[in-house]
This record gives C-alpha cells, sequence and structure tokens, in this order.
C-alpha cells in the first residue's frame, strides 16, 4: 500500500510533540488521557516544555511522567503541593503544577493543599475529580455523592454515617491566596475546549505571580463506577454536574 503523504497545509489536527508513545495504562473512558493530552498542548503552546516541571502524585495519574515529556517529581501520597511550593520557591522562573486526585488532593493531601493556597503559592492544582477511590478499589472518597455505591459504601454513602461531600473549590476560593479557581469537564468536545482554555489561564495567572490556582476536573471512573464510558458520561452529566457546577468560581484578573 501506498504511504499516504499529509501536507503540512492539510493538517488538521496533530498530537502534541510533549506526549510520548507509551501506551497509556487509563481504562477505556477515563477522562485522565483527555487531561493529559491539554496539559501536554498548553505547554508545549506556552514554549514552556523546557521550564516546567510537574509534581506527579499517588493514584492512577502517578504514571503521568511516562506519558508527558517534561521534568517530573515524584511525591508521597498528599504531599505533592508541599513539593511543588519547595520547587517554586527554587526555580520561580519555572512553570510548576501537580496533578492530584480527589483522595490526593481532598483528603490525604488536605493540610498541604490548603497551606499552599492560603500562602498564595504560583502553581498550579490540575485536580481530578472522579468522586471515588479509583486506584486503590473504588472507595469513598470526600468527593463521593449522597447515595452513591462504593467499595465502602455499598449501600450510598449515608449522611448520617460518612458525612457530607465537599466542595473543596469553593472552598479555596475564599483564601486570599488563590488568583484562579475553576471547575471543568472533558465528557464533551465542547468542554474539552473549555477546559484547555481554563488550563492555559492557571498557567499563564501562576507564570505572572498572581498565586495559587486550581482547575478541577469532573471526571469519570467507569470501571469504578462500574459503567461503560458511554453511561459514565451520562452519569456524570446528570448526577456530577448538578452538584459540581462547571464554571470560574474565583478570578483575579
Amino acid at each position: 500500500m501506498a504511504e499516504v503523504e499529509i501536507k503540512q497545509e492539510n493538517l488538521v489536527y496533530g498530537k502534541s510533540p510533549l506526549l510520548t508513545d507509551n501506551v497509556m495504562h487509563y481504562c477505556p473512558g477515563c477522562s485522565h488521557g483527555t487531561v493529559h493530552k491539554l496539559v501536554a498542548e498548553v505547554i508545549g503552546e506556552m514554549g514552556m516544555a523546557d521550564r516546567t516541571i510537574g509534581v506527579s502524585p499517588v493514584g492512577c495519574a502517578v504514571f503521568a511522567y511516562n506519558y508527558i515529556d517534561i521534568d517530573w517529581i515524584e511525591a508521597a501520597h498528599g504531599r505533592a503541593l508541599a513539593i511543588a511550593s519547595a520547587v517554586k520557591r527554587l526555580h520561580p522562573e519555572n512553570m510548576d503544577f501537580t496533578y492530584p486526585g480527589d483522595g490526593d488532593l481532598s483528603a490525604i493531601g488536605t493540610a498541604e493543599t490548603i497551606h499552599a493556597a492560603a500562602r498564595g503559592e504560583n502553581v498550579v492544582a490540575v485536580y481530578i475529580n472522579n468522586a471515588i477511590y479509583g486506584m486503590t478499589g473504588g472507595q469513598m472518597a470526600p468527593t463521593t455523592l449522597l447515595g452513591m455505591k462504593t467499595a465502602t459504601t455499598p449501600y450510598g454513602r449515608d449522611p448520617r454515617l460518612n458525612g457530607y461531600p465537599y466542595k473543596i473549590a469553593e472552598m479555596m476560593a475564599h483564601l486570599d491566596g488563590t488568583a484562579y479557581i475553576t471547575r471543568q469537564s472533558v465528557h464533551t468536545p465542547a468542554n474539552v475546549r473549555k477546559c484547555k482554555r481554563a488550563l492555559r489561564k492557571a498557567f499563564e495567572t501562576a507564570m505572572a505571580g498572581k498565586g495559587f490556582s486550581l482547575v478541577e476536573v469532573v471526571s469519570t471512573c467507569n470501571s469504578g463506577w462500574k459503567m461503560s464510558p458511554v453511561a459514565a458520561n451520562e452519569w456524570l452529566a446528570q448526577n456530577m454536574l448538578p452538584y459540581y457546577p462547571l464554571g470560574d468560581i474565583k478570578s483575579n484578573e
């Protein structure tokens, strides 16, 4: 078969050069792959590939360093923003971000998260909220919705036993050190485009020295939720978005 030549002027879309050729380990339908793509595109388009340091936490996204070709540091569970704060202070000319899940950022790493934001560290947290502990067996997370069944709430989350889910983005918006707090999703093409714009704004905000930025991405975990990718996207739209509404929550222009 003859090789098809793709002329540059006819190229509509291409893979970011910062994405490696490694096969991603994420489950089919998982939001991580899409968010990885957006992060890689934004870093590349900003021309910051050689000046970006990512801090990889624990969880499904722990292997992000296998897929985005930038410098990475591995952090202990929940400690990513403590590491990122130190990195940014040592190398203020670099772009610095973390990529935690809801269990990492809003449970095990709550203290590090709140204090990094309160200090106004010029870093970005790309926060994946899929309402469950995806890697460790599908247990209840701080973001698990009321009535939602998980491995540790088989009859559904009961506020009398398990408390209420909380919205860490709204909580952090009240802190003076935060500059840009937004909640996005990637479950539709339109939302993918909006999420990319939000990521770009967050990175630019941090590089301008305006303070801490959080991009929460309401995401699917179809394996943990025990749903097909299509059903998971529908469930996200019907159940998660009413409780975690999308859009900018705080923006210091």
